[in-house]
């Protein structure tokens, strides 16, 4: 299955209508190693204005196929999710690394993240977790 056909299944399984604004935009994340923000999402998708992308943003995130994280400045970045995601139902329990250099946003997937123990009475809805310094590229450009 090719990306534009699991694009169109994972639309499709959000019960989401497929449109090439909405396929772009998620062939535009899947291309990315780092979360991307709105405006740079808007200087390299085209012809799809801010109001349309706030929605296709807005819809993919409400449904679970990408999330949100915010950069050193505030400014909200977006990735996809894993698989395991759905509807209200976030599970992206990993490390958000923002460099302070390139100002990227990375998501460590592969980082074994230890279950949070709440008191009780308390009830996770959302969770995040970040750390901040220098990504690779830019630590062996400072060493060098």
């Amino acid at each position: 299955m090719n990306n534009n056909q699991q694009f169109e299944y994972l639309l499709k399984r959000h019960q989401l209508k497929r449109t090439e604004p909405r396929l772009r935009v998620l062939s535009l994340l899947s291309a990315k190693s780092v979360a991307i923000s709105q405006p740079d999402l808007e200087s390299v998708i085209g012809d799809v204005d801010r109001v349309t992308l706030y929605r296709i943003l807005s819809a993919f995130e409400e449904k679970g196929i990408i999330h949100k994280v915010f950069d050193l400045n505030g400014t909200a970045n977006y990735a996809l999710c894993s698989s395991d995601c759905a509807e209200h139902d976030h599970h992206d329990e990993h490390l958000h690394f923002n460099c302070t250099s390139c100002k990227k946003v990375y998501c460590l997937d592969d980082l074994d993240v230890q279950p949070v123990k709440l008191p009780a009475g308390f009830k996770v809805e959302g969770f995040s977790w970040s750390a901040t310094g220098l990504c690779p590229k830019c630590n062996n450009n400072k060493e060098a």
